[in-house]
């Protein structure tokens, strides 16, 4: 057991929270914590400190998902006259500049961080519920208040015959690859999946994508997704959906996938696996069968919109509850509980207006209902959707892959949501987000002033075509 902060070690001292996990959600539970004058003890074990999102997630494959992106746009030059070209010298370099930043921000904005609060401790040791608001960890025992359960979650691997005789890759372990794989086969087709098989095409791999529906993102809107799809495939990257897997084996390059594709038997034969499929809570072994607290058939934890368990001075918080799988979300539900651990509050997470972002080129980018979702609520909507060769940004940039969709409600003309495919897509998100949250209007939005010649201008040019023809107007969106 290690600590890395100034309050003795003293089982029996008596904290506020006691936080069962080491991420984004516990941290902001720990901070807000000593923010309202309590105290705080956080117990890691498996991830280090700072959870998926620092350590197998967001920062590693965003500075990977980069490093791709540079390579590739020497590589498909878009301006006449001008000659880049690049390619991948050291791949083990990559991972290892990759490695360096995640163990900077590890430091910087999580153990930095607690590191001078006298009101946070720091145990390093997998701990257990021994009843309501105690807690065991490396045979000690420590009493709190309330306890908060954010140990957040891990790849799930589907019952494949054979998966176990080959080597498996997830987003564990594949940012610390020291070689690059020859011929990467997924399996999976949302957000890991695909953010990751452009990556490491882009790196210099070949890569096939196994996506069991018929469509990649299979919940979003078909023109996004066909869109999409086709600009994968244009890339080099081999997209099969409509696959059941089979079975895997060792193969005389690395691994042999039998699968059909759309009923027909194929086998696909490749140098590397990698497994995006889906993911499971990390609730095993926490003690929570003791006090009678329930989770789902895939590992995540039961909570009320409280964050509250069955057992109300247990709360939850992060990956672990298995929907809004978002850094963001965790941090804002661990603040949220919290506060309600500390306060005996019942404050409600509100996830009504939640922006998200699929990381590959072009971006899928999201917030509020889509035009299904609007009509199974019972909304009467409007749709507006601008491609980007309507954009000038864009135009100029020479880069029109995508499109823009505004939703709003028909009578109200605020909007409800929004669905952008382009690159970049992620930074024009916030202005819609906004205007959802504080039922800005359209009319509103057409009137506000957007820089010519910038990608936001192509909010207010969609929000222009709900009404009146984008191409019959002169620049500046007048």
């Amino acid at each position: 057991m290690s600590d890395c902060c100034s309050i003795e070690n003293d089982p029996a001292e008596m904290a506020d929270l006691l936080i069962i996990g080491g991420g984004s959600a516990a941290f902001a539970a720990a901070i807000e914590t000593s923010t309202l004058a309590g105290t705080a003890v956080i117990f890691n074990e498996g991830l280090p400190v700072g959870g998926t999102c620092v350590n197998v997630g967001c920062v590693p494959s965003k500075a990977m998902i980069r490093a791709a992106e540079a390579v590739h746009r020497a590589n498909v030059q878009r301006f006449e006259g001008v000659a880049t070209s690049a390619r991948v010298s050291d791949f083990s370099a990559v991972t290892r500049h990759t490695t360096a930043l995640v163990e900077e921000l590890r430091d910087q904005k999580y153990l930095n961080i607690i590191g001078g609060d006298e009101n946070i401790r720091l145990v390093e040791a997998r701990a257990r519920l021994i009843e309501p608001g105690v807690v065991e960890a490396d045979g000690a025992r420590y009493r709190g208040r309330n306890v908060l359960i954010a140990t957040g979650a891990r790849p799930a691997l589907p019952a494949i015959p054979g998966l176990d005789t080959v080597p498996v890759l997830t987003n564990e372990d594949l940012y610390q690859l020291e070689v690059l794989p020859e011929h990467l086969i997924v399996i999976g087709g949302r957000y890991i999946a695909l953010e990751n098989a452009q990556m490491m095409a882009r790196l210099g791999s070949r890569v096939t994508v196994l996506q069991r529906s018929a469509r990649i993102l299979p919940t979003e809107a078909p023109e996004i997704t066909d869109a999409l799809t086709d600009l994968l495939r244009a890339e080099g990257i081999e997209v099969l959906t409509g696959t059941a897997i089979q079975s895997v084996a060792p193969g005389p390059a690395g691994v042999s996938v039998q699968v059909l594709v759309d009923g027909e038997p194929t086998q696909i034969q490749g140098t590397h696996l990698f497994m995006a499929t889906g993911r499971h809570g990390n609730t095993e072994d926490l003690g929570l069968e003791t006090l009678g607290i329930a989770t789902d058939g895939s590992g995540y934890l039961n909570t009320g919109p409280d964050l509250r368990t069955s057992v109300p001075t247990v709360l939850g918080a992060g990956d672990v509850l298995g929907d809004n799988q978002f850094v963001y979300t965790a941090a804002y539900e661990g603040k949220l509980a919290a506060q309600n651990a500390f306060r005996g509050g019942s404050a409600r997470a509100d996830y009504s207006v939640l922006p998200w972002v699929v990381f590959t080129d072009p971006q899928v980018a999201g917030v509020g209902l889509d035009e299904q979702q609007a009509a199974a609520a019972g909304i009467a909507v409007d749709v507006s959707t601008i491609g980007l060769d309507m954009v000038p940004r864009a135009i100029a940039a020479r880069d029109t892959r995508g499109f823009i969709t505004l939703i709003r409600n028909r009578s109200t003309d605020v909007l409800v949501g929004a669905r952008i495919l382009a690159p970049e897509g992620s930074e024009l998100l916030m202005e819609v987000a906004l205007a959802i949250r504080h039922r800005v209007t359209v009319d509103s939005l057409k009137s506000m002033f957007h820089p010519y010649l910038t990608m936001s201008e192509g909010i207010k040019l969609a929000a222009i075509s709900f009404d009146k023809s984008v191409g019959k107007l002169s620049c500046c969106a007048a």
